[in-house]
């Protein structure tokens, strides 16, 4: 529901080329407490005017001499891409009527002018055409988040993909790791295996140098006791020693 100070400040044009009906309508307005209501009675001016202002209603008559209201309300479809002419006709012939609406104008006034009609059909042509407005910027507000969602969701698939992607590799690199980890496991029990295998030729060839030290001792100091006998002998000798 438009609050209705909001339909008292929209933009609303009128467009006659009777100097009478345009003074009319727009005192009309203003006493109803339309704040912001605009006229020509060059219908084409229209255009130009709508393009600049984008008026919430342009109240249209539909004979006049140099363009006719139909004529306006075709060149008005270029300026709403949606094809929503906020159009009020004024006709005072009936054959008019549904023509005007099957040419895009939303609703019809009667010439002469019954004035508590024209202000009801006023407010009512200006709620729906703000309810209007602010469905469109509503809807462009929702495509606007939707394809921000669509692209956040796009991000996060990607953003899934690759850490699947990752995931696999990692899987890869971690069997790798577990092959050459189980390599090195083989080849370090191989290398301990050959280092104990060192390790006792080395004590079994220190054993035996040992032995072999204690023995050439043992025959060191036999050959020393021969010795001593021997020299002893020879001293004997040369005393004359019995």
């Amino acid at each position: 529901m438009i609050a209705r100070k909001e339909i008292l400040k929209a933009k609303i044009l009128v467009v006659d080329d009777q100097a009478t009906n345009v003074i009319l309508l727009e005192e009309m307005l203003r006493d109803a407490g339309y704040l912001c209501v605009a006229s020509t009675r060059d219908p084409h001016e229209v255009y130009d005017l709508h393009r600049k202002n984008r008026y919430n209603l342009i109240i249209l008559d539909l004979q006049m001499p140099s363009m006719d209201g139909f004529q306006v309300m075709e060149g008005l479809k270029g300026l709403e891409p949606d094809g929503y002419l906020p159009v009020l006709v004024i006709t005072a012939e009936p054959g008019h009527r549904l023509r005007a609406l099957k040419a895009g104008a939303k609703d019809f006034i009667s010439k002469p002018f019954e004035f508590g009609e024209v202000l009801v059909r006023v407010h009512n042509m200006l709620e729906v055409r703000l309810l209007h407005l602010e469905s469109t910027t509503l809807n462009g507000q929702l495509a606007t988040e939707g394809a921000l969602l669509q692209a956040e969701i796009s991000e996060r698939k990607k953003v899934e993909q690759a850490l699947q992607r990752t995931q696999a590799q990692l899987s890869v690199y971690a069997a790798r790791l577990e092959g050459l980890v189980s390599e090195r496991t083989s080849e370090l029990a191989t290398a301990n295996k050959r280092l104990e295998e060192s390790v006792r030729f080395i004590r079994k060839a220190n054993g035996e140098h040992q032995a072999l030290f204690l023995e050439s001792q043992m025959i060191q100091r036999k050959l020393s006791q021969q010795a001593r006998h021997i020299v002893s002998a020879q001293d004997d000798v040369v005393t004359g020693s019995p």
